[in-house]
């Protein structure tokens, strides 16, 4: 792989130096997963918006526009000028903790880091490398791919690396960066979007949480209404990649289906080796 000699390398220009700490509310860091981020972007949206959007079930930008348009990449040229982002700011990235700019590390901008089990990344990862493909284009073969993982080739540097970088900044920063699971927030989403709002510094009134607001956001962000709303089923985001694509199951342990024993232990065994003696495990 190619060397990164400079953290700002696929950073564009205006985070190189610019000051975020006005401009910055969250930045939603994950590894590339369509439905993890998918996910994350809307529950984080519909939640620091609520106040400006009461009624959730009419008029809410997430029924019309899906959530990558309403939450941009900064990884790159998405975003051409922060002052196009109404407040509270929000914006997202697939880049290791190491190579975020200066400006957002030294901010006052909160960092929420949501991965996967490493077997479902690599299968989720893989079914939407296949989606990006010309149509007239072969699927990219499943064992070259799963090679090319083990091996730490992936999109934004290996996975191992990449998650370890954010929770070792969780430990060392809590109020600075927040380090969540896929698989636990699908066993427990209403505790988690607690978490998530405690985390932001606008945590739910007890008359929030009487009146369901919480599960109003659950549902409104679910992958069963997301996935069937019009936008997300025909139209394309701003960069011409079609919303369906962010669609596929929303499910924990797909990497069943298509994992042989083998393939499965020898991710359970780097997974164990490169994780273990940081504390974390999947």
């Amino acid at each position: 792989m190619e060397k990164l000699s400079d953290e700002n390398t696929l950073v564009p220009k205006y985070l190189q130096e610019d000051d975020l700490g006005e401009e910055c509310k969250e930045l939603l860091t994950t590894l590339p997963s369509e439905k993890g981020t998918t996910w994350l972007k809307a529950l984080s949206f519909a939640l620091i918006n609520r106040n400006k959007y009461p009624n959730i079930h009419i008029n809410h930008p997430l029924l019309t526009t899906n959530p990558h348009d309403l939450v941009p990449f900064c990884d790159r040229d998405f975003v051409s000028d922060f002052k196009t982002i109404s407040h509270p700011r929000l914006y997202s990235s697939h880049l290791p903790y190491e190579l975020l700019p200066k400006s957002v590390k030294d901010s006052t901008c909160k960092v929420i880091y949501l991965c996967r089990d490493p077997k479902d990344n690599f299968v989720s990862l893989w079914h939407f490398i296949n989606k990006l493909r010309p149509k007239s284009s072969i699927a990219f073969p499943f064992e070259e791919a799963f090679e090319s993982f083990c091996r730490g080739v992936s999109f934004f540097g290996p996975f191992w690396e990449h998650v370890l970088g954010y929770w070792k900044k969780s430990l060392e920063s809590s109020e600075k960066v927040m380090f969540l699971k896929y698989e636990e927030m699908k066993m427990k989403p209403d505790f988690y979007l607690k978490e998530i709002a405690k985390f932001l510094e606008c945590p739910f009134s007890k008359e929030e949480e009487s009146r369901g607001m919480v599960d109003d956001i659950l549902n409104l962000c679910s992958f069963e209404k997301l996935s069937n709303l019009e936008v997300n089923k025909n139209e394309k985001m701003s960069y011409e990649i079609e919303n369906r694509f962010f669609f596929r199951l929303g499910q924990v342990g797909d990497w069943k289906n298509l994992l042989t024993t083998d393939m499965s232990e020898r991710i359970n065994t780097i997974t164990e080796k490169k994780f273990v003696k940081h504390g974390l495990s999947f």
